[in-house]
């Protein structure tokens, strides 16, 4: 066989007339998130309307507060993520409330192949949105049947969210440092 041969392993580079294995790329970690299941933990709807009759103009303020906390469940790589809604709806005129929604809404998650450190960002953002469709239908289905213009929300920014109760953290871990009595 010549030295510069290579009819046996065509790609592989020769160095000195000996072939050599070439080293291969890493491979990225493959990421997977399995929906184990998802329900409706806790809901409120309150028709406030039609317990005291309020009147005056039936255009409303919609006001949405959204959370979301996220735990380790007992199975291997399952999470725990809940979507905490609260949706009041005043009049515009005299700020009258026309009913309040509370839903506390859980998907369980098998995830693999995040990075630790990643995890939280990945449980409190890309959980979440996996999910809201079914708390988008389930808030229009509720708000029709109480009687009420049915209430399409639009996708929430968890990353923004996500921020904001970082920053808080942080800030209580600053002020509780603070408040601790020198030795």
């Amino acid at each position: 066989m010549a030295e510069n041969d290579t009819t046996d392993a065509p790609d592989a580079p020769v160095t000195n007339g000996e072939a050599t294995p070439e080293a291969k790329p890493a491979q990225p970690v493959q990421v997977t998130n399995r929906i184990i299941a998802q329900y409706v933990r806790d809901m409120s709807f309150e028709n406030i309307l039609a317990q005291k009759g309020v009147t005056g103009d039936p255009a409303a303020d919609i006001q949405a507060r959204v959370d979301v906390d996220a735990r380790k469940r007992g199975g291997d790589d399952q999470f725990e993520v809940i979507t905490k809604l609260n949706i009041t709806s005043k009049t515009r005129d005299k700020g009258e409330m026309l009913f309040v929604l509370e839903i506390d809404y859980a998907g369980v998650f098998q995830i693999k192949g995040v990075p630790d450190e990643q995890m939280g960002p990945y449980l409190m953002i890309e959980c979440p949105r996996l999910v809201f469709p079914y708390i988008r239908k389930l808030v229009a289905d509720m708000t029709r049947e109480g009687g009420f213009q049915s209430l399409s929300l639009d996708q929430f920014d968890y990353v923004a969210l996500y921020r904001a109760k970082l920053a808080a953290q942080i800030e209580a871990q600053k002020r509780a440092q603070a408040d601790q009595p020198l030795n």
